[in-house]
């Protein structure tokens, strides 16, 4: 190893540890003079990729960097008049991409089940799907139409419910992807092997932003469990988390933060870049197969233990037993 990458080695960890630089624009204008090359151009040609939550931020600039690799774009919202005028918009800034809009509420189980079997219906191939659809509740519990708590349902068990279903779609693929998008605050939140530990946040107050970071926390673990118990397949599943991002989400949930780093945010092209990236180059991954700007990232910080065996376990067994669809494709 020269003395240049060891040098650009120690500058990518630095900024990955002093969060504040390593997570805004900062640290992806630094990190683009030595991260690994972009995508070929037309390397997705041929490939269909689905990308949930896709009406606006980083979904939107994902789908935009997928077609102008060439990919056939399936933008999924939940609005479809949304959808249609996103279609709209982005064949106008690709004119040669196709995008094919897609309806679908992710944390309504019983519309994931309706939607797919449609999708596998018209479609026999799918090369890629980028789980980027998002919610944040406020300080009162919400609950999806099956009673299970929002954000869980939202960023865990319709995302798993979708992937399990999706499965021969995803084999019929010569090189497939699965991608969570989390999120850097993943990092604050903890998964306890213990059964006060609720995993759909019935008991004590709630906290919108703590049970946004825990399932985006549960996000990693789910991305890593799928790739160690479908192993013989070939498919990439990775999870990574895009920096502070300008996005209408963070506007609308966090305002105060929106405020204090509007300076330092990166653009929603940024959040996206690797996941355009990891979708067009499917690197080599290991285990916890968790990212950011184009490298792989440890899943706690220096002091912190990962999550316990037990309550991987526990958070597994919860989302098979809510979906009905165990870790198989």
């Amino acid at each position: 190893m020269g003395i240049g990458s060891t040098l650009a080695k120690v500058a990518d960890a630095s900024l990955d540890r002093t969060v504040l630089l390593g997570y805004t624009r900062v640290g992806a204008g630094l990190r683009a003079a030595w991260w690994p090359a972009d995508p070929e151009p037309g390397a997705l040609e041929g490939r269909r990729v689905l990308v949930t939550g896709g009406n606006s931020g980083i979904g939107r600039a994902a789908a935009v960097g997928y077609l102008r690799l060439g990919a056939t774009v399936h933008l999924l919202g939940r609005n479809q008049a949304k959808v249609a005028a996103t279609v709209a918009d982005l064949r106008s800034v690709v004119p040669s991409g196709e995008v094919v809009g897609e309806t679908c509420d992710v944390g309504d189980l019983d519309d994931v089940r309706q939607w797919s079997a449609g999708l596998l219906a018209r479609v026999d191939r799918l090369d890629a799907v980028l789980h980027n659809a998002g919610t944040m509740t406020g300080d009162r519990r919400e609950t999806s139409p099956q009673g299970h708590e929002l954000t869980l349902a939202v960023h865990v068990l319709g995302p798993h419910l979708m992937t399990s279903l999706l499965g021969a779609a995803l084999l019929a693929s010569e090189a497939p992807s699965v991608v969570w998008m989390s999120s850097g605050g993943m990092y604050g939140a903890r998964l306890h092997a213990d059964d006060a530990d609720d995993i759909e946040y019935r008991t004590g107050p709630y906290d919108g932003v703590r049970a946004y970071a825990r399932t985006k926390r549960m996000q990693v673990v789910l991305a890593q469990e799928w790739a160690r118990r479908t192993a013989e397949h070939p498919v990439l599943f990775a999870s990574m988390h895009p920096g502070w991002a300008a996005t209408p989400g963070v506007s609308e949930h966090l305002p105060r933060f929106e405020r204090l780093t509007r300076p330092l945010l990166r653009t929603p092209e940024e959040g996206a870049d690797t996941a355009v990236w990891l979708v067009a180059t499917r690197p080599d991954s290991r285990p916890p197969h968790f990212w950011h700007d184009r490298a792989q990232r440890p899943v706690v910080f220096p002091g912190q233990r990962p999550p316990q065996a037990e309550a991987v376990r526990r958070l597994a067994e919860h989302v098979t037993d809510a979906t009905g669809a165990p870790f198989v494709l």
